[in-house]
């Protein structure tokens, strides 16, 4: 399995682009947001290898591991093929696409080019959980970062449960926890997580 590629940026058409590495060729398919930031010379990308019967395999390249997992999550979804998960990731910022997914949020959804309202509410439906639980892990891991070991003490624990599932995705969004953590103390945890997860950011924006 390929997990990524370094080498030159040798060339590129509307879709795909070639990455010599070693004197091999590889044709990748990258992201709109990837493309957008590759620059002449030497070049790494995090690579998802598709392969269907009957078809070639392909190579699908991201600048991050983080849009690389969203491409794959997006993959998980029925109807969902590389190509329209492609077009999702061109046709909204990543952190609105997380956003909108975690609050249920169909009509957002429904904007991205490509997206009818059948698929949004799949992948509302479907990937809400995993948006959560991925952004919890991605919490509890920045928790665990300022333990003994670094001399720090962090200003509150990483909540469990209902508030942490909260928690993890707002982390995921891109808050801090010094910002998140006045709001989870005031939340009942007994409230549907997307209720808090929709308050937080309202708050949040309100700042």
């Amino acid at each position: 399995m390929i997990a990524f590629l370094r080498g030159q940026l040798r060339g590129e058409d509307d879709e795909a682009i070639v990455v010599d590495v070693g004197g091999v060729g590889y044709q990748v398919l990258p992201s709109a947001a990837t493309k957008a930031s590759l620059l002449p010379g030497e070049v790494q990308l995090h690579i998802h290898a598709h392969f269907v019967t009957d078809e070639p395999l392909r190579l699908y390249g991201f600048s991050t591991t983080s849009e690389r997992s969203l491409f794959r999550t997006l993959l998980s979804v029925q109807g969902v093929g590389p190509r329209v998960a492609l077009a999702i990731l061109a046709g909204i910022e990543t952190e609105d696409l997380v956003r909108a997914i975690a609050t249920g949020d169909v009509a957002r959804l429904k904007q991205v080019k490509g997206v009818g309202g059948k698929l949004a509410e799949r992948l509302a439906l479907e990937l809400r959980e995993k948006i959560l639980a991925a952004g919890a892990g991605v919490g509890a891991k920045a928790g665990k970062g300022k333990g003994a070991d670094s001399g720090a003490t962090p200003p509150s624990a990483v909540p469990v449960g209902p508030l942490g599932e909260v928690y993890g995705a707002l982390v995921l969004l891109g808050y801090k926890p010094v910002e998140i953590d006045p709001l989870i103390d005031k939340m009942d945890e007994k409230r549907p997580i997307p209720d808090n997860v929709r308050g937080a950011l309202a708050a949040l924006r309100r700042g």
